[in-house]
């Protein structure tokens, strides 16, 4: 099945994007690597006029929930996974893709559907058992969301 063109969803403001190594492919090994991939997405979301509503860098994935223009969230998402991706390879002798395809977007059409998505994103690493409350989790956005917790 063909996958349905971003441009279908030009009238949306507002997306929980992520993305994945390749083949499970761990894409942050340590600090430094999610360091720099908390400055890229900073930088990304000045560059291209976002509004980050949340973040969580696991492992193997990560995932971002953004408001954005359509055309700015493509843009800055292959921006920021092609600079982070290059990095990674230099860092670690590695030549190839690091992410697994594009990197997915849902739209978020409703309030109620935003806040499901943040609390979504900010869960992830208690789903996963890597701590006991979000709050916990340094390489998320959850430590800086008043009333966030497990």
């Amino acid at each position: 099945m063909a996958r349905i063109p971003r441009s279908a969803f030009a009238e949306y403001r507002f997306f929980h994007t992520y993305a994945r190594g390749v083949d499970s492919l761990a894409i942050f090994r340590d600090r430094a690597d999610r360091l720099l991939f908390m400055q890229l997405l900073a930088s990304a979301t000045e560059r291209e006029d976002w509004r980050c509503h949340a973040f969580c860098l696991m492992n193997t994935h990560v995932h971002v929930v953004v408001e954005a223009a359509v055309a700015q969230l493509s843009s800055g998402m292959h921006h920021l996974l092609g600079l982070y991706a290059r990095h990674f390879n230099r860092r670690y002798g590695r030549h190839g893709h690091l992410f697994g395809g594009r990197f997915g977007s849902r739209a978020i059409d409703t309030e109620e559907y935003l806040w499901t998505a943040v609390d979504y994103v900010l869960q992830n690493p208690v789903r996963a058992g890597l701590v006991a409350a979000a709050s916990e989790w340094p390489w998320s956005g959850a430590r800086t969301r008043p009333g966030v917790s497990g």
